[in-house]
Parts: C-alpha cells; structure tokens; sequence
C-alpha cells in the first residue's frame, strides 16, 4: 500500500497571523458597525428608548472604561462618575416606568464615554478589545451566578 505524502501542518504560521493580527487595531468596517450600534442607542435615548438601549450604552460604558485603564483612551473620573450617575438614573426612569431616557445633563454624560469609545475602536489593538469584553462576559456570568438577595429576604 502507498504512503500518503505528510503535508506540513499550518498550525504554527496560521497561529502566528493570528497573534500579529491582535496587535493592530479592529477592522475600520467592523469598528464602524459597532460605533453606529451604539450611536443609535444614545440616539434613541434623547428621546424615548427601550430597556435595550440602555444596557447597550452600560457595557459600551464598561467597556470604555477597561480599555482606557489599559492605556487606551483618556476617562477622567468625573468623567466616569458622571456617566455613572446618568445611566443609574436611566435605569431608575425605565424601571419605574417613567420611560427609558437621557436629560439633557445626562445625554452628555454618556456622549462623552461614547465618543472615547469610538476613538478606543479604531486604535486600540485587537487584544485590549478582547479583553475587555471578555472581562464584560464574566461581570455577566458573575452577577447571573448570585442569587437575587428580594427573593431571599
């Protein structure tokens, strides 16, 4: 019986394009996509947006700021405060069922983190992104693993 020619395995160059691809900045089309996504959310937000629209700008929050404490971007505390109180605010206008939006005041808390957002996706590496939002999936896998302390109570 033949032998069959060995092909050289790939693994290693193809592992080595991935990596060199992690130290470039996110593709210009996919970094638009996402900056659109989120534009639309704080858009819908002046106005009267849903609970979606409000969780989008969250972790496009959360985001902004893992990135930036990686060297990518500039958040000042106020900054992050003030984004902080707006979208604590949002959330608490939505769930009382007052609607789910942004004052004025707030609209440019929040405009703020997405502006250095926009400017983080189109120069920050590939890794630092990936990072962050894997640091984002497990802030979501901690917080659905605890119990919710009303039912407890």
């Amino acid at each position: 019986m033949a032998k069959t020619i060995p092909f050289p395995h790939q693994a290693q160059p193809t592992r080595t394009r991935r990596n060199k691809a992690m130290l470039l900045p996110m593709p210009r089309a996919c970094a638009d996509d996402l900056a659109l996504q989120v534009h639309l959310a704080l858009a819908a937000l002046r106005r009267d947006g849903t609970c979606h629209d409000a969780q989008a700008l969250l972790q496009t929050h959360v985001l902004a700021t893992s990135i930036a404490d990686a060297g990518y971007g500039a958040l000042t505390q106020e900054q992050v405060g003030d984004a902080d109180t707006a979208l604590l605010a949002c959330f608490a206008r939505g769930n009382s069922g007052d609607g789910w939006r942004l004052d004025a005041a707030a609209f440019g808390a929040v405009a703020a983190i997405v502006t250095v957002y926009d400017e983080q996706l189109q120069s920050a590496p590939l890794w630092v992104l990936n990072e962050a939002s894997e640091r984002l999936d497990r802030m979501g896998a901690a917080d659905a693993r605890q119990p919710d302390m009303r039912r407890l109570a």
